[in-house]
């Protein structure tokens, strides 16, 4: 409202009020796509990576190729910044919106910043939580992207652990040389899509050739166990291995059946042979942001100390500002301490941790 002086009586000074209309703020998507985005390559270069070692996926995304970090491996340890938690909200608003305004902010006072984030799940933006790219003038973009596929890492991930499941099954079906217990069978398939009539059900129903009828259920992808795996993984090689050692169940005599002895660890691993790579996107004012792997399976592991981050000089270490469910090797790049990340742990028995 805005006072206005009679005319009719000034010397009494009365006040008239007029309505003002305030403009409505805009909206998340809004901001995102006003938002003016360097190419990809001009974001590299800004993080220090060469440009032979960016795979573009467009304009504004791109992959790092694993030779990045034998190429950055001289650089000097980063100052590490880890963002735990925020005063808890019903939905737990807040996080990524804090890590990246945390790095958009050291950036704008002369630090040289960057931020690493996992992946949003497709199952939180369509369900009552929405998406994870942040808020307001702290996001990542491109954010339709970021939400939704970005480069198909969730979806590789999906394409690995069923691949597994069926080859459980057919395992069962064709004779069961292992002697899985089908009642021990501790892999589920996953889905990235809420959908709670999923959680249990019977497989193999039908006739003969359908397979054997055993109880079993669908998870999300981002809780998976592949998941944790890849954001694990130093390497391709490592990621093959420790595929390998997943426990899927037990025999009848009460011991392990892994994907290596289903012969199942090498066809996973092409399947991911892209998603180990990390994808590199940008924030609103041009901040380099490393994307990879999914929140949960990167949640069960705790954040490890970082040692390098691919930019700057020996003398000006950079910062790196790792986000919520951000990966234990939170950029790919980034060398991880890694106690009790050797791949060497004992085997968990999956059946008591559903």
């Amino acid at each position: 409202m805005k006072p206005d002086a009679s005319p009719e009586h000034p010397a009494s000074r009365r006040t008239r009020w007029h309505a003002v209309r305030v403009p409505e703020p805009a909206t998340d998507l809004e901001i995102a796509r006003d938002a003016e985005l360097l190419p990809i390559e001009e974001v590299a270069a800004a993080a220090g990576i060469g440009v032979e070692f960016v795979e573009p996926y467009g304009r504004h995304i791109a992959k790092v190729s694993h030779g990045a970090t034998a190429a950055l491996a001289d650089r000097p340890s980063a100052k590490y910044v880890l963002i735990t938690a925020v005063t808890p909200t019903p939905l737990g608003e807040g996080k990524t919106t804090t890590a990246i305004g945390l790095a958009q902010g050291l950036a704008s006072l002369g630090h040289r910043s960057m931020l690493a984030l996992r992946q949003p799940s497709l199952g939180h933006t369509f369900g009552i939580k929405g998406g994870a790219a942040g808020a307001g003038y702290s996001q990542v973009v491109p954010m339709e992207a970021l939400n939704l596929h970005l480069t198909g890492d969730f979806h590789a991930v999906t394409a690995a652990r069923n691949l597994l499941a069926a080859m459980v099954d057919n395992h069962l079906h064709q004779g069961n040389e292992l002697g899985l217990d089908p009642r021990a069978v501790a892999w589920r398939r996953v889905l990235d899509v809420n959908d709670r009539v999923l959680r249990n059900l019977v497989v193999g129903l039908g006739a003969r050739i359908d397979g054997l009828p055993r109880q079993s259920g669908f998870d999300i992808t981002a809780a998976s166990e592949v998941m944790v795996t890849l954001a694990l993984s130093t390497s391709l090689h490592d990621l093959r291995a420790r595929l390998g050692r997943i426990v899927v169940g037990f025999t009848y005599g009460g011991d392990p059946v892994t994907a290596e002895d289903l012969k199942a660890a090498g066809a996973m691993t092409v399947l991911l042979r892209d998603a180990v790579k990390p994808n590199l996107l940008q924030t609103l004012e041009n901040t380099p942001a490393l994307v990879h792997a999914g929140p949960f399976g990167t949640a069960q592991v705790r954040a490890a100390g970082v040692r390098r981050v691919p930019r700057g000089h020996r003398e000006d270490p950079p910062v790196l500002v790792v986000g919520p469910d951000a990966a234990r090797r939170p950029d790919r790049m980034a060398h991880a301490g890694a106690r009790g990340a050797s791949g060497r742990g004992r085997r968990v028995r999956l059946r008591d941790q559903r």
